[in-house]
């Protein structure tokens, strides 16, 4: 697959909340436009990627001392919830964009921080190259970096469901560190087109979020300077690691993405619904004139609507309690844990609720709501095939021994 190196102008980035979010609404009303045909088609999205990095959105994800407008996690978290609503691909395209530049916050002005935020803040798209197949675990890795006499690094290794290479500048790779039986790992940034990185994006076959390209990253001796190596050292115990809240902000985003499929599904279904159904014969031979006005119609609309609106109230909440860990001066394990739970809930819920919104349409457009032309299934298939990210079940199980024992969730990276 081609990489597409052509410079970006952008316009400046959002400096508030409110500027954010109006940037992302003017964004999510231009994806909405022939996104049923795109995804039908197959068609890249390059062309809309473009378009937000050059919306200067990208930036609203760098951090104040860095340049950026530091805007809290809960505003980002919405800002991605409203591009999912436009477009889901697009939105998940760039969720890696969100997490890892939340992940290298702690940087400071530590490598390679300052390159990467001021690369951001002209247009730069961060990309994910994490996980692999054929491990024994998802937490497991292959790929692994080796640190040369020259003071460079060897990268080598495949990478697949890499979302977010598609359109990006840099790719955050995770590594193991040669030498060190697998105990101590690394974040390596590549380029997408440097001697040895090869994007293999349309093995991604799924029958749903088509359009993130989510294929193979190869990295045949990929030579890596030292500061753009981050040694992150042995991975801690999940039982006992330090307190974070990077999770629960992840977890908020992917469950942002299913829960602006769902808006976009109960939206078009309405619209369809009022401009093409037709009523029920039982309900013209009561005097019904319109699908939008038979009772059972209008009810069930009414469920579906209430569903979303509680999975919109649990993902502000949990952002929230993601914004006041991130404010504490020094994190607590109490706060880290009711982020996860918190945002958890959120995330399990929407697995069932998004699923039968993206689903439940199809009850009340009828039949001709089904056809190719219009695409209304492409909101199920995207939602089904994005809410099987993480299981909901093992959220649950958290959930219930948080309550039953005051028991804290352990700490799996961006699971929890």
């Amino acid at each position: 697959m081609s990489v597409d190196t052509a410079p970006i102008t952008t316009t400046p980035t959002p400096a508030s909340a409110q500027a954010a979010l109006a940037t992302a609404d003017a964004l999510a009303t231009e994806l909405a436009v022939d996104s049923a045909e795109r995804e039908r088609a197959g068609a890249s999205l390059l062309p809309q990627l473009r378009r937000v990095a050059e919306s200067g959105l990208l930036g609203i994800v760098v951090p104040a001392e860095h340049g950026g407008p530091g805007l809290s996690a809960a505003t980002k978290v919405e800002v991605l919830r409203r591009l999912s609503r436009g477009d889901s691909a697009v939105a998940q395209l760039l969720l890696a964009h969100f997490v890892i530049a939340q992940a290298i916050s702690g940087l400071g002005e530590q490598a390679p921080a300052p390159r990467i935020y001021a690369d951001i803040l002209a247009g730069a798209q961060l990309g994910n190259a994490s996980a692999e197949r054929g491990t024994a675990t998802a937490l497991d890795r292959h790929t692994t970096v080796t640190r040369r006499a020259d003071g460079t690094w060897l990268l080598g290794g495949t990478k697949y469901y890499a979302t977010g290479a598609l359109g990006a500048t840099w790719i955050a790779v995770a590594a193991v560190v040669a030498d060190t039986g697998g105990h101590e790992t690394a974040t390596v940034f590549v380029r997408p087109d440097q001697d040895g990185v090869t994007l293999d994006l349309d093995q991604w076959s799924a029958f749903g979020q088509r359009g993130t390209a989510s294929g193979e990253v190869r990295l045949v001796d990929v030579v890596v300077d030292a500061d753009l190596v981050i040694e992150e050292g042995v991975t801690p115990d999940p039982a006992d690691a330090p307190p974070s809240v990077l999770g629960a902000y992840d977890q908020a985003l992917h469950a942002a993405i299913d829960i602006g499929i769902a808006r976009a599904a109960l939206e078009d279904g309405a619209e369809f619904v009022r401009t093409r159904s037709r009523p029920w014969k039982e309900a013209v031979l009561a005097g019904v004139r319109s699908a939008d006005e038979e009772p059972h119609v209008v009810r069930r609309f009414g469920e579906l609507t209430a569903r979303l609106y509680a999975l919109e109230a649990l993902l502000a909440h949990g952002s929230a309690v993601v914004d006041a860990g991130l404010a504490e001066p020094e994190l607590s394990r109490d706060t880290a844990a009711q982020a996860s739970l918190q945002v958890a809930a959120a995330k399990a819920l929407a697995q069932e609720y998004a699923v039968e919104i993206a689903g439940g349409i199809f009850e009340l457009t009828g039949t001709s709501g089904t056809d190719s032309a219009v695409n209304l299934d492409r909101h199920w298939r995207n939602v089904r095939t994005h809410s099987l990210h993480d299981p909901a079940r093992w959220k649950y199980v958290h959930l219930g021994n948080h309550t039953l024992r005051g028991a804290r969730p352990p700490r799996l990276g961006l699971v929890l």
